[in-house]
C-alpha cells in the first residue's frame, strides 16, 4: 500500500471552496458587518502584507462564533453534497480513482473547514486532515482548533498521523507554496498536475 496525499482547493477542485461557503453560510446580516470591521486586513492582504492563514482566521471567527454546531455542519454537509460535486476536476478525479485501484491510502490535506469537507470526504471514502474549528458547549467559538493547517502545518500533522516510512511510495499533489512542505514529503510529487519543480512559487 501506498500513500496518496491531496490537497483540496486548487488541486483537486477547479477553485478556492472557503469564500463561496463563508458567501453560504454566514448570514448577510453578519458578512455586512465583517467586510466593514475586516476591510484594513484584507487590504493588507491584497497587498501582500498579511497571508492567507490569518484573513481566514479572522474571517471564520467573525462569520461562526456563537453559532450553533448543528446548524453550520448541516450548511457543511449541503454544501458538500450540492456544490463541492461541480467543482471537482476530472484529472483529479481519474487520480483518486486510479490510487483507489492501486489500494492506496488516500488522504486530503486542505486548509479549508472540517463543516463541510468531513461530509465530502466521507462520501468519497477519503481520509482528511484540515483546519477545524473549535467547539465549546456545542456552540463554535469562531477560533480554530489546532491552527490552521497550511505550510509547514500539514507536513508535521501528516507526520503526526502516519508512520512515513511503512508507506513504499508517497504520492503529493499541491498546487500552492502553501503545500510545498507536504511535497517535500513525497517520493512522487506533483505541483499544478505537473512534475514538482522545488522552484516553484505560483
Amino acid at each position: 500500500m501506498n500513500l496518496a496525499l491531496f490537497d483540496f482547493d486548487g488541486t483537486v477542485t477547479t477553485q478556492d471552496t472557503f469564500t463561496p461557503f463563508m458567501r453560504y453560510a454566514i448570514p448577510t446580516f453578519r458578512r455586512t458587518i465583517g467586510a466593514i470591521l475586516l476591510s484594513p486586513m484584507i487590504l493588507a492582504y491584497k497587498k501582500k502584507l498579511i497571508g492567507a492563514s490569518s484573513l481566514r482566521q479572522k474571517i471564520c471567527q467573525m462569520g461562526f462564533a456563537g453559532r450553533q454546531v448543528e446548524e453550520v455542519r448541516d450548511l457543511g454537509e449541503a454544501y458538500a453534497r450540492n456544490f463541492l460535486p461541480t467543482l471537482i476536476r476530472p484529472q483529479a478525479k481519474d487520480r483518486i480513482a486510479w490510487h483507489r485501484q492501486q489500494g492506496d491510502r488516500i488522504v486530503l490535506v486542505s486548509a479549508s473547514l472540517d463543516v463541510y469537507l468531513t461530509e465530502w470526504c466521507q462520501m468519497n471514502q477519503i481520509e482528511l486532515i484540515c483546519s477545524e474549528l473549535e467547539i465549546v458547549n456545542g456552540r463554535y467559538t469562531g477560533r480554530y482548533q489546532n491552527g490552521d493547517c497550511t505550510g509547514i502545518e500539514k507536513a508535521r500533522r501528516i507526520r503526526q498521523r502516519y508512520q512515513l516510512q511503512d508507506y513504499p511510495v508517497i504520492y503529493a499533489y499541491g498546487d500552492t507554496p502553501e503545500d510545498h512542505a507536504m511535497l517535500e514529503l513525497a517520493h512522487e510529487k506533483i505541483y499544478g498536475w505537473h512534475p514538482f519543480d522545488s522552484g516553484d512559487s505560483k
